[in-house]
């Protein structure tokens, strides 16, 4: 763990401006919702450095406790997948994406092969 894993009990928030909103004029009509525009990059940077989880799931497996406690070095967990199937890929435990394990220099990779569109409802 390093410094910046944890608070400091003794330090102090910065000071932040209020914040203000336009309110929107009222009328009778009810006003047609904005199309979903992407920020730009520039409008993002507050949140650059913000960390998250990254996960590559190559698949899952179910078993009881018994099973699980006659594990050892050697055997071999089967997963719900086949090989070549596509590893999904969680943000903050949420699919996002999949993709193809690569082996580069040594180190297990994945390429995104698909972008997962959810729908914020």
């Amino acid at each position: 763990m390093n410094d910046h894993d944890t608070l400091d009990p003794d330090s102090h928030p910065s000071q932040l401006a209020p914040a203000s909103f336009d309110q929107p004029e009222s009328d009778d009509h009810a006003a047609a919702p904005e199309p979903d525009v992407a920020p730009a990059a520039t409008d993002l940077q507050a949140v650059f450095d913000v960390p998250v989880r990254v996960q590559a799931v190559l698949g899952r497996s179910r078993m009881n406790i018994g099973t699980l406690l006659r594990l050892k070095t050697g055997d071999v967990v089967e997963l719900d997948r086949r090989v070549g199937e596509p590893a999904d890929i969680f943000v903050n435990n949420r699919l996002i994406a999949r993709g193809e394990v690569v082996l580069i220099d040594g180190t297990l990779g994945v390429t995104l092969t698909e972008i997962v569109h959810q729908d914020r409802g």
